[in-house]
């Protein structure tokens, strides 16, 4: 169902996430498909019809936005819908009602996601009466460039619901990643996170400034991260011996870092100096241009990784 025609997707939500995913989907959905989007505030229809072309490059809409049905009401945006994915404030309470409501609207086999950023399915399902249909695909920010989709279930979500959910973003190119166990801010964002939280700490004992820590990170482990991640790039240094030679070699510093690492915590001062520095540094960061950026390096590393199957 999920990859051949007459598909029905309903995203609930239209603010930067919920745009970008239907960029997203506009982009791989047939003719034969449709695309409704559902959004409670007064003016949603305008507002997506203005904002909704934004996230393409004129060249690449491949598909008029007016294709898209803007629905008034929860009934008539899920009522048919064969997928229902929801990017709505991060609010639990509102996130429980939800679900309750689409539940008792939505076709018993729709696919029921939520993009959220660290509430747990398990949370969210608490009013559902079968919990076994919700899991969180959670994107890397933003969607309709980033191919990285976590996927979160609860202990109750179906094995079905899993599969399916992964053979439709398979199909569609991406990189679904089945999270084994919900943990707080699942992982993308734990890690990005961990990295976040050392760069503040640097930032704020005067070791570095915001910009040259940007610089550095750009500069060194960002793109070696877009080639490799973490455990393949040290295996890689390891030589031979592989990770467990760089360990061997170098263990002691990696031990030092871990033991010195800053523990900083929100509210505990730094915020004043990190946070004008980083307006000083960048004002409003031009996203278009961060997107441009992003779109080429990852059709370089498209291509590159397409030969080794030449």
């Amino acid at each position: 169902m999920e990859s051949g025609k007459d598909l029905r997707i309903t995203l609930i939500g239209a603010g930067t996430i919920g745009l970008s995913f239907a960029a997203l989907h506009l982009s791989h959905l047939p003719a034969s498909s449709h695309l409704t989007i559902y959004d409670t505030r007064p003016d949603a229809e305008q507002y997506i019809r203005d904002n909704l072309p934004k996230f393409f490059s004129k060249a690449s809409l491949p598909r008029s936005t007016s294709d898209v049905k803007i629905a008034t009401s929860l009934h008539d945006a899920v009522s048919d819908a064969d997928i229902i994915q929801e990017s709505g404030p991060e609010n639990l309470p509102i996130k429980q009602d939800l679900w309750a409501q689409v539940e008792k609207h939505a076709p018993k086999d729709a696919l029921l996601w939520s993009s959220t950023s660290g509430i747990l399915a398990s949370q969210q399902a608490q009013k559902m009466q079968d919990p076994t249909r919700l899991l969180v695909v959670h994107p890397y920010n933003p969607p309709h460039l980033m191919p990285l989709l976590e996927l979160v279930p609860s202990p109750s979500t179906s094995e079905t619901a899993i599969r399916r959910t992964q053979d439709f973003w398979r199909a569609r190119h991406r990189v679904p990643i089945h999270i084994h166990q919900e943990t707080t801010g699942f992982v993308a964002n734990r890690l990005a996170f961990a990295l976040l939280r050392e760069a503040i700490h640097l930032v704020d004992a005067n070791v570095v400034s915001v910009a040259e820590l940007d610089r550095i990170v750009e500069s060194s482990m960002g793109p070696r991260w877009a080639v490799a991640g973490p455990f393949k790039s040290y295996h890689a240094g390891g030589g031979p011996a592989g990770l467990e030679g760089f360990f061997n070699n170098i263990g002691d510093t990696v031990q030092g870092c871990w033991s010195d690492a800053g523990n900083v915590n929100i509210g505990d001062g730094w915020e004043d100096k990190v946070f004008a520095q980083a307006r000083e540094v960048y004002g409003t960061v031009d996203i278009a241009e961060r997107d441009r950026i992003t779109r080429r390096l990852l059709d370089v590393l498209e291509g590159e990784r397409g030969k080794k199957t030449l």
